[in-house]
């Protein structure tokens, strides 16, 4: 029996696509180890969205050969298409797998270790599992069965994009959309309800997409259908939806999703900056006003949704005149959350050639004074909460100043705590929200 340590880097979809990949690996008889032990082999699922992550990619690969100098060392994802003749000349990588064949690891992992037996391994074998992510590729089909996570499993509906936002590697990376047939999910989800699992977050990597490249779409998504599709499957109680582009959030889309009691109030809109200019350099296919009106519409529709999202900070031309617009803007919609994250340039994408670099330090500031505000609004946003009655998943227990606690989530996904010695994991419960037990916590009565 060989070991395995694994890896994972980056975004939900890569999650997913790691714990298929590790459930594939153990019914085919292999031991998973941790990934700071000696192992046999080594599979890191790579990322590349910045050069951050390009970097850590690296770093794993070349701490898993170091660990063990004889063990096959696999790379996989969206490193591994975005910068593949450094890394097929890299000596501590031995296979390299893309994206769009991680469903078929164990074959080529398997299919690389006889080869290499035989002695006769190559750069061509090194390569075999790199796709052409510019070719017309089906989805490639997973099935998750459990998830290391007890109470909440993530399932992936879609991949690729076709938005080619101006600072974006990821459809170089992943390719066009490619959607899951919608019977493959249902499936995936009666599965996990039989398994025990009470809520479940669809992911991809542009969800709003979902179903466009079906022939019968039109071109036009299938998302809110598919929501109406699984919303009956007995066992499931909670539906979350992962990042969403604002222009899929119309009133009709608004009110189909109300009609399903078991959408979490929970929505992620990704808005990137908060003005019009460097929205038009992203190539973001909306404005200011129109993600307004997106956000309207769901605090119409729900009480106190919980709505997040992503922020660059020093996008090239980003004036300071342009930041405080951002600001200013980010101020009046008043999120659950922010994800702030400082521009990192990408080869290959158009804006990495744009003219007007915003110096590190200018980011790191701008940076800085985005996540002072993200805090603020935080609080605030969960202040509203207290002496309100609120419903939590329970997932796991804490240990806080020498008390237990049971800590989980509500459906507008603000971390709950309770002071308890009885195990309530994977039970949803409710309770008074008292008010803050810490800066993560709110505490349930």
């Amino acid at each position: 029996m060989k070991s395995v340590a694994l890896h994972n880097l980056g975004c939900k979809v890569n999650a997913y696509e790691m714990d298929v990949m590790q459930q594939m690996l153990q019914e085919k008889g292999y031991a998973i180890v941790p990934f700071d032990e000696v192992a046999d082999i080594y599979i890191v699922n790579t990322c590349t969205v910045t050069h951050i992550a390009d970097r850590k990619s690296r770093q794993m690969l070349h701490q898993a050969k170091t660990r063990n100098p004889k063990a096959v060392v696999v790379a996989v994802g969206c490193y591994v298409q975005t910068d593949t003749e450094k890394l097929l000349r890299d000596a501590g990588v031995d296979l390299a797998i893309g994206n769009n064949k991680k469903g078929e690891v164990v074959l080529l992992l398997e299919r690389f270790l006889k080869e290499r037996e035989a002695g006769q391994v190559s750069e061509t074998i090194k390569s075999k599992g790199i796709i052409d992510v510019n070719a017309d590729c089906a989805y490639e089909e997973m099935t998750l069965k459990h998830t290391a996570e007890h109470t909440r499993a993530y399932i992936k509906i879609q991949d690729g994009c076709n938005q080619f936002c101006t600072y974006c590697i990821i459809p170089f990376a992943r390719g066009r959309v490619r959607s899951r047939r919608p019977e493959a999910i249902r499936e995936e989800v009666e599965g996990l309800a039989k398994a025990g699992y009470k809520e479940i977050v669809l992911t991809g990597i542009h969800i709003s997409s979902y179903g466009i490249d079906f022939a019968d779409s039109g071109g036009s998504p299938k998302l809110s259908a598919l929501l109406e599709y699984i919303h009956g499957i007995d066992g499931i109680e909670r539906i979350r939806l992962g990042s969403l582009e604002p222009r899929i959030v119309t009133k009709e889309f608004v009110d189909r999703l109300q009609a399903l009691p078991k959408i979490c109030p929970h929505f992620h809109l990704s808005l990137q900056s908060g003005c019009d200019e460097t929205l038009k350099r992203m190539n973001r296919h909306y404005t200011t006003g129109e993600y307004l009106r997106c956000v309207e519409l769901l605090r119409a529709a729900y009480v106190r949704p919980a709505i997040t999202t992503d922020i660059i900070t020093g996008f090239p031309g980003e004036t300071e005149e342009e930041f405080e617009i951002t600001y200013a803007f980010l101020e009046k919609l008043g999120l659950f959350e922010m994800h702030v994250f400082k521009y990192s340039e990408r080869k290959g994408t158009r804006a990495a050639a744009f003219s007007g670099k915003v110096p590190d330090s200018v980011r790191a500031e701008r940076s800085g004074r985005l996540l002072a505000l993200k805090k603020r609004q935080s609080r605030e946003f969960r202040t509203a909460y207290i002496g309100q009655e609120a419903e939590v998943l329970f997932e796991d227990a804490k240990e806080i100043g020498g008390r237990q606690y049971q800590a989980g989530h509500t459906g507008q996904y603000i971390r709950v705590a309770k002071c308890t010695e009885e195990k309530l994991s994977n039970r949803i419960i409710k309770g008074r929200i008292t008010g803050f037990l810490n800066d993560e916590l709110m505490l349930m009565e």
